[in-house]
């Protein structure tokens, strides 16, 4: 499993592996199953604190993105991940209409705030 931890960015490393083991749920990476490293493994590999990746595995089966199983491991939970993706397209729909708002407010029309758009998402 690729997961990339970045110091310098300000976002905790505990909310880094979250975001990228959702990520690679969603993405159909990990399937349904599919079994995660143990805590200690990818606290070594990744070269953190085991206490960091225990965090980051709680939260994963805390928003029922994966089980765990004392003695046997965290896996990929059974959960529709159409549901999931419906989660996240409301999120991303909330920033979204923030961000219009605020457009709005600063005299912003839809044309430069599509590009703007296509600029962060890396179209261009």
């Amino acid at each position: 499993m690729d997961i990339l931890i970045s110091n310098s960015n300000g976002i905790p490393i505990y909310e880094q592996i979250v975001s990228q083991i959702k990520n690679l749920i969603l993405s159909g990476s990990l399937s349904e199953g599919d079994p995660l490293p143990s805590m200690r493994l990818l606290a070594k590999e990744l070269r953190i604190s085991v206490i960091t990746t225990k965090r980051a595995y709680e939260e994963l089966e805390r928003e029922g993105y994966i089980v765990s199983i004392t003695g046997k491991g965290s896996f990929v939970a059974v959960k529709n991940v159409e549901l999931i993706k419906e989660e996240q397209l409301r999120i991303i729909e909330e920033c979204l209409a923030k961000a219009t708002k605020a457009s709005k407010n600063c005299g912003i029309d839809l044309t430069e705030l599509q590009e703007i758009l296509s600029i962060i998402y890396g179209d261009e």
